[in-house]
């Protein structure tokens, strides 16, 4: 008789996402500008080079053996196509500099053609890699998904909008989804197999504003890709960062075929969730504490841990987002071993404990302030978007405030930063501290709400 176990490669993540049960579990390492670490590329190189990008990913697929992987990590493209401006970076993806619609209220009616911006790039890596390795692995084309990408367009503006002008924020979002439908049908046409909606600012608001004004949007989303799966086999995946644990539930309710979660969320509590919809969950490995700075036991340790704790029915190993740039080779190599040879890690690793990160600087005497102070804790406002914006929001303090207050950001991406929340108590990324309380987790204020807490410690 013939074994799941015999599974591998896109058979195996296929089963995934048929909801089958399984022995082996998939595994999907989110190598985006990691990818040209490997291949000793810069991030701005990588995601402007064709060719540097195909030899890159190449590079992913024989160092970490992948059932299914990436082909670009960028939420940006569609911005970029659009008018918004970009901040290049050596090391991290892009940024979205300037915000097209800020100070216009304006909805473009412009759809993405095939020729436009960075797609050309894209589109032919996506075409080659699909004839080298698509028979055996499964392949990714990444959108942005509609709210992050009406925030790209929008800036910081977009949080004020949901209070004071619904109706504009329906249309943008109506307009944004438009967009990823077309991108979906480009990455479709070249031989994708899992089209995945990046969406990270979902985590950024409350379950009723998601129902309002995204369920619709998404449910169109996944609809479309699921009917242009009538011919061949294809699946949707809904991507989310931050503590998005309140917003699980409504996300099924879109239906996409896959949920795509970090560390904010607790994976056992998330897959209880999405089995009851029969939706696979994907996650959650650390980036940062786990697989950017801890050891190869460290990584194998969490997912074997992840192994035994959850039935493997609906679930896919990955990292909890896009890998940083200098994540160690190692340890992403250890992750592979510790999914696709499980039996013998468990052994390796049933007696380590990792080390506990120790924080040696001081706290600030938040009691004795000489001006209020804002501190910004993120995962990195450079490389993450819901982290970006919540950064944006605390700036928007400082333009009104001027001197009369202090903003700092603490990345997590800093080992001595991570110390520094554990012993804050910071629990959940971005969020915002006013003199050492916590004002704002893992949603972003509007400019108003932000001046109304700094006003409340000035006076």
């Amino acid at each position: 008789m013939w074994e799941v176990m015999s599974l591998k490669g896109k058979e195996l993540l296929f089963s995934a996402l048929r909801h089958e049960p399984l022995t082996t579990l998939p595994w999907v390492p989110f190598a985006g500008v990691h990818a040209g670490f490997l291949a000793g590329f810069k991030a701005d190189e990588v995601y402007t080079d064709a060719d540097k990008l195909y030899t890159a990913l190449l590079r992913v697929h024989d160092l970490y053996k992948p059932d299914g992987m990436p082909v670009i990590f960028d939420l940006q493209v569609e911005a970029e196509i659009l008018g918004c401006e970009l901040q290049w970076s050596e090391e991290a993806p892009p940024a979205v500099k300037t915000h097209c619609l800020a100070e216009t209220e304006q909805i473009p009616t412009k759809l993405p053609e095939a020729t436009d911006g960075r797609l050309p790039l894209i589109l032919s890596v996506m075409e080659s890699l699909t004839k080298a390795i698509g028979e055996r692995t499964a392949l990714y084309g990444l959108l942005c998904g509609p709210f992050t990408l009406a925030a790209h367009l929008r800036g910081t503006n977009l949080f004020m909008d949901m209070v004071l002008d619904e109706d504009y924020v329906h249309r943008l979002l109506d307009y944004t989804t438009a967009v990823a439908v077309r991108m979906a049908d480009l990455y479709l046409s070249v031989g994708m197999d899992v089209i995945a909606a990046v969406d990270p600012l979902v985590s950024q608001i409350s379950p009723e504003h998601f129902r309002s004004f995204l369920k619709e949007p998404y449910s169109r989303l996944f609809t479309h890709i699921r009917q242009a799966g009538v011919k061949r086999e294809v699946y949707s995946s809904f991507f989310v960062c931050g503590n998005a644990t309140n917003k699980i539930e409504p996300m099924c309710e879109t239906a996409p075929d896959c949920i795509s979660i970090d560390e904010n969320v607790d994976m056992a509590t998330a897959k209880a969730v999405t089995d009851r919809y029969n939706i696979t969950l994907q996650g959650n490995i650390p980036l940062t504490t786990v697989m950017l700075f801890g050891s190869q036991q460290d990584n194998m340790k969490y997912v074997v841990d992840l192994h035994d704790a959850l039935d493997h029915r609906n679930l896919v190993i990955a990292p909890g987002c896009d890998l940083p740039y200098t994540t160690p080779l190692e340890n992403v190599v250890a992750v592979e071993q510790a999914v696709h040879q499980t039996t013998v890690v468990r052994e390796m690793v049933k007696n380590y404990n990792s080390p506990e990160l120790e924080f040696h600087g001081e706290l600030p005497d938040y009691e004795h302030l000489e001006k209020p102070l804002v501190e910004v804790f993120t995962f990195d406002s450079d490389t993450c978007a819901a982290c970006t914006y919540m950064k944006a929001a605390a700036m928007d303090g400082k333009a009104h405030f001027g001197d009369a207050i202090e903003v700092v950001e603490y990345k997590y991406t800093v080992p001595e930063n991570i110390a520094r929340m554990r012993k804050m108590g910071v629990e959940k990324l971005p969020s915002i501290y006013i003199n050492g309380k916590l004002k704002f987790s893992s949603i972003i204020p509007s400019k108003k709400a932000l001046i109304e807490e700094v006003e409340a410690c000035l006076r």
